[in-house]
């Protein structure tokens, strides 16, 4: 063959309609355009707070589930009000779905908080169904792995020096493999506070916080990072004096020193400190990382893949973040189930730095709660390379955190 035919015959099997007519018809026995849309349904847990668990159902038998958190109060009737706009429509076009109710929801909250959250449990869900239906892992869908063991660090609560357990429980956390702590400093009901709504911390309470950090970095060993997070409770003054306070102990990060929404003060944080600032977990879809990064005013972005607009939104945070050259350590506290959905992003971009891990005072309900049972191994995950998310819901466990009074998968 002319080298002119040759490459006009390999254009036309390669290019993206040809590619796409290839995995339609050959990479799976659900052959699209076949496969639609049937139904969702959700179902609730309590565990680390509130968990929204969402399935899709298809004509052909498959089911993508995925997992939303922490504004998943609410979230139930949103999911509910976006059937009309799934029925009958194709699965894989998960772009395409998620456009087009984001979109259709701009007078209606579309911007954040439970609409987002709603929708982000679906995506996911949609990303396994997708996975499932082309025999490969949602990793493989989102660019490929850049590696093969995700990193998570252990949120532990057990940081307090008087606490009698407290050094035990920490040299745990580090027998069990896991190479980063965090905890928190903020306290609501702490005594030296003179003022239970006015958040700026007292001398005494920033001495308390100074004498954590001390306490949980002389007992863990110098490899093991230690992050602490303010919740986002404190002011900016407050914010600037424990971020100096805290430099000499080399923080992996100090987390939300002050509350998401004002970045020009977050930036003022940062720009008097060497201690790195994370935030994140309160910000929605790329739009709401956008400032942060142009201001400069974050050292490390924390999205929260089950609420921040699913996995691909997050693939597409990390993609800007990575354009400043800022680290990714995406906040989850949810089930396995949204972990490993968590994990498929994190092996596949480039800026990953490590994963939360928020379940150890139920490790029990952990380990029982997929059918793969524990998915963390001496402090990593290996992401799996079975289709879609790779772990399935193991119900009987499940069922036992289920919200008293709720559903569950009803049609």
């Amino acid at each position: 063959m002319e080298r002119r035919s040759f490459l006009t015959a390999a254009a036309g099997v390669f290019s993206l309609p040809s590619l796409s007519a290839a995995i339609q018809n050959a990479a799976s026995a659900y052959r699209r355009p076949k496969l639609k849309i049937t139904d969702v349904r959700t179902a609730m847990v309590r565990a680390h707070g509130l968990q929204v668990h969402v399935r899709v159902y298809t004509d052909q038998g498959l089911i993508g589930q995925g997992e939303a958190t922490d504004s998943a109060a609410g979230v139930v009737p949103l999911i509910a009000g976006f059937k009309r706009m799934l029925m009958g429509r194709d699965p894989l076009n998960v772009e395409a779905i998620f456009e087009s109710i984001r979109t259709g929801g701009i007078f209606a909250g579309a911007q954040g908080g439970q609409y987002v959250t709603a929708l982000t449990g679906l995506e996911i869900a949609l990303w396994d169904l997708a996975g499932k239906a082309l025999g490969l892992p949602v990793y493989q869908l989102l660019g490929g792995k850049v590696r093969d063991r995700v990193r998570m660090y252990c949120d532990s609560q057990h940081h307090h020096p008087d606490d009698p357990q407290a050094k035990a429980k920490l040299q745990e956390i580090e027998k069990m493999g896991f190479t980063a702590v965090k905890f928190d400093l903020d306290e609501g009901a702490d005594p030296n506070r003179w003022d239970r709504v006015n958040w700026t911390a007292s001398n005494a309470e920033i001495d308390r916080m100074v004498k954590e950090v001390a306490f949980v970095r002389g007992v863990l060993g110098k490899r093991t990072d230690v992050a602490a997070d303010m919740h986002g409770r404190y002011d900016m003054t407050t914010g600037k004096r424990v971020a100096r306070e805290l430099e000499p102990f080399k923080l992996l990060w100090l987390e939300e020193p002050v509350p998401a929404e004002n970045v020009d003060a977050l930036r003022e944080v940062r720009a008097s400190t060497v201690t790195p600032i994370c935030v994140g977990e309160n910000l929605f879809l790329r739009h709401g990382f956008r400032e942060v990064l142009e201001k400069r005013a974050a050292d490390i972005l924390m999205p929260d893949i089950q609420k921040c607009g699913g996995l691909l939104e997050a693939r597409k945070i990390a993609d800007m973040a990575h354009t400043y050259y800022v680290p990714v350590a995406p906040h989850c506290v949810v089930s396995p189930i949204g972990t490993m959905a968590s994990c498929h992003v994190c092996a596949a971009i480039p800026n990953f730095l490590v994963l939360e891990w928020h379940w150890i005072p139920r490790l029990e309900l952990w380990r029982e709660f997929v059918k793969e049972g524990e998915i963390i191994d001496k402090g990593f995950v290996t992401v799996t390379d079975r289709p879609g998310l790779g772990v399935e819901m193991n119900e009987a466990a499940a069922r036992k955190a289920q919200v008293p009074g709720t559903g569950w998968f009803e049609a």
